[in-house]
């Protein structure tokens, strides 16, 4: 007996309905985004890793998921073992050279200034900044209870990223094959060669951020050498590294260089610590706004096939808006949103879209190795 089909408007009506759902539930789960585009984010950068792992192992992509996997969880998990000691020995260091540096500030500063024929006594202020300091410690204790608590929810969204991250390793081409064979059978062609165009977007946004974060490191390394920064070279290596998140990992960087230029001074310029930390400050103002006004925005545009204005206004924004994961993310995504919209504005004029062909062969021509290679493992067992 062969069912009825829905009337026309019992079928608008469901889609409405549906979307609706889809909406409430994203909003109310709107939380859970962010960990799981964490997730993807770490995923696709280890993949190249898993693919090496099973190309030159021979090996199946199951036990190259977990030989990389696990081998970098290990690592990650071993690391505070390694090195918080050493970092708590270097913090020890630190506490007593602020402390050292505070005790100088005062001795400075309880002796009387005289301006014209004015004394000022700035020693009288600083029972005042004591006091408030006590004060904001001794609230430290009311504090614990909401620190535990984002503590707990901070390790859940990091177990929730950690298992993500294996899944999408593990199962990334079941993933994508299904949401490719949503399309209409008609159009799965064009639905992939769109995946393989978002595909490279994503591929040539992450090498302008490796770019990035070469060149920041080499020209901050040469510069701290140049002035006699004590670890220059580490520091630089530090913001360069620290430049894939925006905004805030060069500042981080720049605090550390800060901190060691009051402590330690300069190795050979003849400045005082203080105007030396001025000098560092200074330089840094003047790279940091070269590289987020001219160079980022260069080497991504250039990299996605965006205007330059169009990616520095867009990671202003996110950072504004949505903090320091949008600002990572918004550039590909603005990228792939227009590649989408291209292909949605043909199918709506009613000319035909322009697709990356070459794209697509260069991935039938994948595939077919990749089936030989399966055979070939297929046969030896």
């Amino acid at each position: 007996m062969s069912r009825e089909k829905w009337s026309t408007p019992a079928r608008y009506l469901t889609l409405v309905l549906v979307f609706a759902f889809l909406i409430w539930l994203g909003w109310y789960a709107r939380s859970i985004f962010q960990p799981l585009i964490s997730a993807g984010l770490i995923a696709y950068i280890m993949m190249p890793a898993v693919n090496a792992v099973k190309a030159n192992l021979k090996i199946s992509h199951r036990w190259a998921v977990n030989l990389v996997y696990f081998v970098l969880l290990s690592l990650t998990m071993a690391s505070p073992v390694l090195f918080v000691p050493e970092l708590l020995s270097q913090l020890q260091i630190f506490s007593d050279d602020l402390l050292r540096l505070y005790a100088q500030v005062l001795d400075f500063f309880n002796q009387p200034i005289t301006l014209g024929g004015f004394v000022i006594q700035v020693g009288d202020y600083f029972p005042q900044l004591e006091s408030s300091i006590t004060n904001m410690l001794s609230s430290l204790p009311e504090r614990a209870l909401h620190i535990l608590e984002s503590t707990s929810r901070n390790t859940a969204w990091f177990f929730v990223i950690v298992v993500a991250v294996y899944y999408l390793l593990h199962d990334w081409d079941k993933v994508r094959e299904g949401i490719i064979r949503q399309a209409p059978e008609a159009y799965r062609r064009d639905a992939r060669m769109i995946f393989l165009e978002i595909k490279e977007i994503w591929a040539a946004y992450l090498r302008s951020q490796i770019a990035l974060m070469i060149i920041v490191g080499i020209v901050f390394s040469i510069v701290w050498l140049a002035i006699g920064l004590p670890g220059a070279l580490i520091i630089g290596i530090l913001a360069g590294i620290l430049t894939i998140i925006p905004d805030l990992g060069p500042l981080i960087a720049v605090i550390v260089a800060i901190a060691v230029a009051l402590l330690e001074g300069s190795l050979f310029l003849p400045l005082s610590n203080f105007w030396f930390a001025m000098l560092v400050l200074a330089i840094y103002m003047v790279l940091i706004n070269l590289k987020n006004i001219w160079l980022r925005p260069r080497l991504m545009g250039r990299s996605v096939h965006l205007h330059e204005g169009l990616v520095f206004i867009a990671i202003i924004a996110a950072v504004i808006l949505q903090g320091i994961l949008g600002a990572i993310v918004i550039v590909p995504v603005i990228a792939s949103a227009l590649a989408i919209g291209r292909y949605l504005k043909a199918g709506i004029m009613g000319y035909e879209p322009v697709l990356r062909e070459d794209l697509y062969e260069d991935w039938e021509a994948t595939q077919g190795e990749e089936k030989k290679d399966t055979k070939e493992e297929t046969s030896n067992e």
